[in-house]
């Protein structure tokens, strides 16, 4: 049930409170979450620290962003699917199997992301 009082700057600090609530619960329920955040934390500073542009620093911490929320959405789907029914019903399966390829894709991008950056420095 929605509180009353669901407007203005109240409804800002209620909604930032449910996003830390939904960080943690990801923190303590997604392995695969905490292992992307944990390299996220690795690779946000290394891309800061690498000697090429602003433009390329931005591409690479937001391709590494975007496998953090595709990750939190395809935990939000799996949730969902999960808190429906126990039984083995195909569209269950297929909502879970499209949510884990997008981040497969968003992996995918990251990886050509940094790729395209990096291979340059090395060669």
């Amino acid at each position: 049930m929605k509180p009353a009082n669901n407007h203005g700057f109240r409804r800002v600090i209620r909604a930032t409170g449910f996003s830390f609530k939904g960080l943690k619960s990801a923190w303590v329920h997604e392995a695969a979450f905490r292992q992307e955040l944990i390299l996220a934390c690795v690779m946000v500073p290394f891309a800061l620290w690498l000697d090429v542009s602003t433009v390329e620093k931005l591409l690479m911490i937001m391709a590494v962003f975007i496998v953090l929320i595709t990750e939190l959405l395809n935990s939000a789907i799996e949730a969902v699917v999960d808190r429906i029914g126990d039984e083995i019903h195909p569209l269950s399966g297929q909502a879970k199997d499209i949510a884990s390829a997008a981040v497969f894709m968003s992996l995918a991008l990251c990886a050509l992301v940094w790729a395209f950056i990096l291979l340059p420095l090395l060669w």
